[in-house]
């Protein structure tokens, strides 16, 4: 199992928006692909005043279907984000393996 994590710190004056467009709008469009098995999203507990931080954990059978949803879907997902939300966010994204 492979999972596909995206972390994001977004302003606070975008956050509502941003977190309501996450889970009723990209989050769908992500699993609509039908390349990942489940998700879960985590907010991280820290204290910063100018944003606040989310994980985003996407699960995937194997590495092969994340290099499709990679190829076929992520960059035009990935793109709508960063118009949406210009500014306002920082993200990056790692790649784990479940090894238990």
């Amino acid at each position: 199992m492979v999972i596909y994590n995206v972390t994001v710190k977004i302003e606070n004056n975008a956050h509502d928006e941003w977190l309501h467009w996450m889970k009723n709008v990209h989050i769908p469009e992500v699993l609509a692909t039908g390349k990942f098995v489940s998700h879960q999203m985590a907010k991280v507990l820290v204290d910063d005043t100018d944003g606040i931080t989310y994980a985003i954990q996407y699960s995937c059978r194997d590495m092969d279907t994340l290099q499709e949803y990679q190829k076929q879907h992520a960059p035009a997902l990935q793109r709508d984000h960063a118009e949406r939300f210009r500014d306002k966010f920082v993200a990056f994204r790692t790649l784990l393996e479940l090894v238990d």
